[in-house]
This record gives C-alpha cells, sequence and structure tokens, in this order.
C-alpha cells in the first residue's frame, strides 16, 4: 500500500488533475524500472503470522533491518511502519505482509540485483529471530481472525468500508499478497498504448504468475485465489477499466474516473481524516463534509490516486497489478514480462496488434478465466496457454532489442530473466500447479509443508 504524498500545493485549475498524471512523461533515455513485491511473516515453530510486536515480530524484522542493515525508519503515531534506504521503502501491508517497494533503476539487472539483497536481509534478521517469510499470492491456512491489522491510520478506515462495499475487502487487505512493476511513459499517446496493452495483457500475468491455490487450509479451485479476490472487493474501484479503450482516451478521461472513484481519506498533519465514500468532486469545490470550506492541494490528489485499484493503473508512472507474489525467480520475471513488452515500440506495437481487436467482454472474460485456469484458461475462443507463448515471445524480443547487458557486459541482455516463464510455457505448469501436485502427492494433503519448502 502507497504511503502519504507530500510537496503539492493547492489545486486552482480543474486542468492541474490531468496535468499531474501528464507531469510523469519522460523520455525513453530517463525511463525507469521500478519492482515492488510483498510477502507473508510466520514464527517458524508454529506456523502462524507474525504479530506486530513483540520478541518474533513484525517491528522486530523493522528494527533489525535498521540496526544491521541501515534503513531509517519510518513511524506513524509512535509506530514503527516502515523504513527508507536508497529511494526504496519497505511498508507494511494492512495484514502484516512485508513489502519492498524498490527504487526506480535503469534495468532489470539492477532491480534484480536489489530485491536479492533485500531478501538476503531479510531472512538474515528473520533466521536469528526464528521467523520464516514465504512468496504466495494468498495465505494458504491463515484465518481472518489470526491476522493482525497494522497500526496504520489508513487501514483503519479501509478495514472499515472493505466491510460495506464487495465481499473480499478484508480478505485482500490482510491475506493476499503480489508482485508489480512501474513503468515509465513518453507522452499521452504512450500512455495511452501502454495502459491498453497493460490492461489486456494482465490476465496473462496472472496466468503466469498465479500462485494462490490454497485458502484456509484446502485448495479453493483457482490457480489465483489473489486474483479472485479481487474480482468482490470494491466495484467502484477495480476491475478492467473499458473506457481506457475508447476513442479520445487520454489523462483527462483517467482524471475523470478517478474523480468519481470514493474517497477514503484526507491526510493532514501526521493523521488520516475520515472521506469515506465521500466525492473528490466535493473536495474540489470545498464542500468535502469531513473538511468543510476547504480545498484540496496537489499532494491530496496524488493520495487519492493511490486508492483506485484497477488490474493497470497510472499516476506519474504506471503500475502492473495483476501478479500473485512468488518465488525469487518470478519475482525477477515480472518486470522482465512488462519492461520487454512496453520499453521497445516494435515489441509494443506487435503486444497491441495481438490485442486491438478484443472487446470487453473479450478481456473480462480472460481475467475470469485466468484466476481459474492459469496456463489452461480459455475464454472466447482464446487458449491461454497459446497466447501466453506469443506474448512471452514479443517480450524476449523486445528485451533483446533493448539489449541491457549485465554483469560487466559478461550477459548481454535481459531475456534470460524471462526463463521461468519460458519453462512453464514448456511444461503448461505455473507455480500454482506445482503447489497443488505437491498437496495431492508428497504432501499428502498436509498443507503446512508449504512453508518449509517454499519460504525465501
Amino acid at each position: 500500500m502507497s504511503i502519504p504524498q507530500s510537496g503539492g500545493g493547492p489545486i486552482e485549475r480543474h486542468e492541474q488533475l490531468a496535468e499531474y498524471l501528464a507531469s510523469g512523461c519522460k523520455p525513453k533515455a530517463d525511463w525507469r524500472i521500478g519492482t515492488e513485491h510483498e510477502k507473508f511473516g510466520y514464527c517458524k515453530d508454529t506456523l502462524k503470522p507474525l504479530p506486530f510486536e513483540g520478541d518474533r515480530s513484525i517491528v522486530a524484522v523493522l528494527e533489525g533491518l535498521r540496526d544491521r542493515h541501515g534503513w531509517t525508519e519510518v513511524r506513524e503515531g509512535g509506530h514503527l511502519i516502515g523504513l527508507e534506504k536508497d529511494g526504496a521503502n519497505v511498508s507494511l501491508e494492512p495484514g502484516g505482509a512485508l513489502e519492498l517497494s524498490g527504487a526506480p533503476l535503469e534495468t532489470i539487472h539492477a532491480t534484480c540485483d536489489e530485491v536479492n539483497i533485500h531478501l538476503r536481509e531479510v531472512k538474515d534478521i528473520a533466521d536469528e529471530i526464528g521467523v520464516g517469510f514465504i512468496g504466495l499470492g494468498a495465505a494458504p491456512i491463515w484465518t481472518h481472525e489470526q491476522m493482525p491489522l497494522m497500526p496504520k491510520g489508513r487501514y483503519k478506515l479501509m478495514d472499515a468500508y472493505m466491510g460495506k462495499v464487495g465481499t473480499m475487502g478484508r480478505v485482500m487487505m490482510r491475506r493476499t499478497c503480489t508482485v508489480q512493476v512501474n513503468i515509465d511513459f513518453a507522452s499521452e499517446a504512450d500512455m495511452v498504448q501502454k495502459l491498453r496493452v497493460a490492461l489486456a495483457l494482465q490476465p496473462v500475468a496472472t496466468a503466469l504468475f498465479a500462485n494462490s491455490p490454497f485458502f484456509e487450509g484446502k485448495p479453493n479451485g483457482h490457480k489465483s485465489w489473489r486474483s479472485r479476490v479481487w474480482r468482490d472487493l470494491d466495484s467502484a474501484r477495480t476491475g478492467m477499466l473499458p473506457f481506457v479503450f475508447e476513442d479520445g482516451f487520454g489523462f483527462e478521461a483517467y482524471a475523470q474516473y478517478a474523480l468519481d472513484v470514493p474517497m477514503y481519506f484526507v491526510y493532514r498533519d501526521g493523521k488520516y481524516i475520515d472521506a469515506l465514500g465521500m466525492s473528490f468532486r466535493d473536495f474540489l469545490q470545498g464542500k468535502l463534509p469531513a473538511l468543510p470550506g476547504e480545498t484540496p492541494t496537489l499532494s491530496d490528489w496524488a493520495d487519492h490516486l493511490t486508492t483506485a485499484f484497477p488490474e493497470a493503473r497510472i499516476k506519474k508512472y504506471m503500475e502492473m497489478r495483476g501478479a500473485d507474489g512468488g518465488p525469487w525467480r518470478r519475482l525477477c520475471a515480472l518486470p522482465a514480462f512488462w519492461v520487454g513488452l512496453t520499453y521497445e515500440q516494435s515489441a509494443l506495437d506487435a503486444a497491441w496488434d495481438l490485442v486491438k481487436d478484443w472487446d470487453a467482454e473479450t478481456r473480462e472474460g480472460l481475467r475470469v478465466a485466468a484466476s481459474v485456469g492459469g496456463l489452461q484458461a480459455e475464454a472466447n475462443g482464446i487458449h491461454m496457454h497459446d497466447l501466453a507463448r506469443q506474448v512471452v515471445e514479443i517480450a524476449e524480443h523486445g528485451l533483446a532489442t533493448r539489449a541491457r547487458p549485465g554483469a560487466g557486459g559478461l550477459v548481454p541482455d535481459e531475456t534470460h530473466f524471462l526463463n521461468a516463464l519460458k519453462e512453464s510455457l514448456e511444461t503448461g505448469q505455473v507455480p500454482a500447479d506445482e503447489l497443488l501436485a505437491q498437496y495431492h502427492g508428497d504432501w499428502d494433503g498436509d498443507l503446512t509443508r508449504i512453508y518449509a519448502e517454499y519460504s525465501y
């Protein structure tokens, strides 16, 4: 989840809303890659989720990272709730999952190194205090009651609201994890093409990275339960955004969409003020019930943009949001997938050619089918395995064309980061399939074995 934004002046013209989004445009030479990933922490002896405080706890892990690895602490209301260093930050998801929001980096080599260093640092602290971390899309066994809610004002407000909209909001908050990639755009036209490709092909990412076939101790009938959860969270702020594919779409149309997303909060003087269900349009007119007579700043707008949760979204950059949390190799494969598709024009054009004739029903059908079937999904005559093969080939072409070397020049490009996905395409098996095979095979239905065998 995002941290509060700062530094924005007053909004005096409606045009500033779209201009804020457009201010993210940058030349190709300045494009960067940001990788974010979440993982569940647990006590190794009990296999129960970490409490917030105590000898074996979230705070103990954060303090260890602060004291031993040079991170600077972030506090809210007197509580240690995050860390920051070198453009990256470590934050807490509502149920205590630990998230690394990586720095904007030039290559996948660099972002993968960052992920690897982070996991090594976390393991260094965790092993010492008897804690483990595991990358999955959904908590396999834990119940709602076992998951602590983190002491962040934003989460307290969201938790109350989630009980009033949809059916899965509180499940998402406490018991799901994702990995996402943030990419840049050069212009409004570039943003439009990238966002259309991102939304249309998000189900392919969901299928290839599906890693949540268990919930509350048993198989749940889905390869990606996390994706299933997001479909019944809050229809006002989730989904595939059909309007993005309409003629004339651009920054202004996205701003209009965001204005229609009900508010969660306004952040003032270190505190979250309850604005649940209120309208940012009213806020612009000084008519927000929570702050009568006060008008918003660009920081308020930036905060509000973080409360829309579609499958791909824009702020000053674009976020790809369709993948389950997972094993180390796939944490590096996701940026390779999306950078390969979007950072070379020939690859982006090829990806758009693949999806440009799909209608909204097809895109939504693929989204639903991917969560259930992974690579075995099918919708409107489109077979996911075949589609994924084509998409990964385009991504590989894009990375080869991009030709960013690593390992001091010994590795010519970033294509090898796709190897985990190519293996899935060869076998037809994604992580969820492997987990289910273990559950029905060697584990003999003992799901507790997942922790020892799949933790970082």
